[in-house]
């Protein structure tokens, strides 16, 4: 009976995650479109979109995993038949959006002094200025596009995302090839921005994202949230639940991204070939984490769904099924990455230097798959139930006290130890990684066994 349970379970995990593989794979699919697009040009423009999106990224995170409290809590009033509910959590969550929007704006177009403070190769510097002037006209609509994604979501519709995230990528890779060659659109004559173009092609796919989500939200199947019933004022007390909520998911996410990305700042002091290959493994890597992302974030809407209809044996069978599936797809993606790692790297540059250390980077991210799998299911399953704040500390713990030191140590040769460079950038990556893997199934074995929690919880 367990088995066939899991079974069952295995089935409604795959069909929610699903459209959100392929929806992520497209997202990722944007951002390869931009390494191998702009990494054409040259490794400077690469650098300079790389380095633009590791400080965008972070930052954009921290807002959004804010508004990824909307999963869990419209997930769980679906599982209690209190559909009717979500549309005010959603509208509130909209004002969050706009607020931290407009905060992420005012932070990408003043930021130059930052790399030429932490020392990046500049030739790098105003492509990177550039492509984040260029995105910041889109954030806000991008912070509104998650509130809207994350009610479908949590009313159990993925479909979805994916028809709009493969629709976009179809469009980002159409306008990239305007925006970073230069073409004629029409009468008008688009000029070549390089990697600059890439900021403005996802400035554009951006907001036709937000319309189209617009649209959807309106359709029969989400229109018992009542989202559009209504308009609403903020509701302070609401919001500052939401946030309460979020605000963990936000630093979870943002401490994991913010450490690739401040690793990424210090390569850059060696080059922009070495910054290039960094981003080509990490391009390979993220292709890779998209199914356990999507197994995590459809473990979030499970383990939600389940408790709100108060199934906490379904809860518990949810996180583990999540988790063990995850593991299992983590280990014939580190085998493809393994065996094909000098093929892959050659889809993406043709410069010696660049493609022999890409694919010596691509044995660490190999090896780290288990890791990253195991912790993003562990995570979207303890999100599920509600629990935000021990994935926080656990990521302020394993990537900020033990994955950034051991890669500063390693990778710069402090302490009197020899310097490994790249080698030792992306040992401390890797350690990090473990060690949150380790710690989120431990507290997941825990919290999954204690009904009582888990209600308390439920009730924040």
């Amino acid at each position: 009976m367990a088995f066939e349970e899991a079974r069952a379970e295995f089935g409604r995990l795959v069909r929610l995650a699903a459209p959100i593989i392929l929806a992520q794979l497209s997202q990722m699919g944007q951002g390869v479109a931009d390494a191998v697009m702009a990494g054409r040009v040259s490794a400077a423009d690469l650098a300079g979109v790389t380095l633009g999106g590791n400080v965008y990224w972070p930052a954009m995170m921290l807002i959004s995993g804010m508004i990824m409290a909307v999963t869990p809590t419209v997930s769980q009033m679906h599982g209690a038949g209190r559909q009717a509910q979500a549309g005010e959590a959603v509208r509130q969550a909209l004002w969050i959006a706009v607020a931290g929007g407009l905060l992420l704006v005012l932070l990408m177009n003043n930021l130059e002094p930052f790399y030429h403070w932490a020392g990046v190769d500049a030739r790098a510097i105003p492509i990177a200025v550039g492509y984040l002037h260029a995105l910041s006209f889109s954030v806000v609509q991008l912070m509104m596009f998650f509130a809207l994604r994350y009610l479908c979501e949590g009313m159990s519709w993925t479909k979805p995302a994916m028809v709009i995230a493969m629709s976009a990528l179809i469009a980002k890779i159409f306008l990239n090839n305007l925006f970073i060659y230069g073409g004629a659109l029409g009468p008008f004559t688009v000029p070549a921005m390089g990697g600059v173009g890439c900021g403005w092609a996802s400035a554009v796919v951006i907001n036709l994202q937000l319309l189209a989500m617009a649209v959807v939200v309106a359709a029969p199947r989400i229109r018992p949230a009542g989202l559009y019933a209504r308009f609403s004022l903020p509701d302070w007390e609401r919001i500052g639940r939401l946030v309460r909520l979020g605000f963990p998911i936000g630093v979870t996410t943002s401490l994991e991204m913010s450490l690739f990305s401040l690793v990424t700042i210090m390569i850059g002091t060696i080059s922009v070939e070495a910054v290039a290959a960094h981003q080509i493994a990490m391009n390979v890597g993220g292709l890779a984490f998209t199914v356990p992302l999507a197994l995590g974030m459809g473990a979030a809407i499970r383990v939600g769904y389940n408790v709100g209809a108060d199934d906490l044996d379904g809860a518990r069978r949810s996180a583990w099924v999540a988790v063990v599936a995850a593991a299992l797809f983590s280990t014939l993606a580190a085998a493809a990455v393994f065996f094909g790692r000098e093929h892959i790297a050659g889809l993406y540059t043709r410069e010696l230097e660049v493609l022999t250390l890409s694919a010596g980077l691509m044995l660490y991210v190999a090896f780290f798959q288990l890791f990253d799998a195991t912790q993003t299911a562990a995570i979207g399953s303890l999100r599920g139930f509600k629990d935000t704040r021990a994935p926080a500390l656990v990521a302020v713990g394993a990537y900020w006290l033990v994955g950034f030191p051991v890669a500063a140590v390693l990778g710069f040769g402090l302490l009197g130890l020899p310097s490994f460079g790249l080698d030792g950038f992306w040992s401390g990556l890797t350690l990090g990684l473990a060690v949150a893997a380790c710690a989120l199934l431990l507290r997941l074995r825990w919290l999954a066994s204690r009904f009582e929690r888990v209600r308390e919880f439920a009730n924040r």
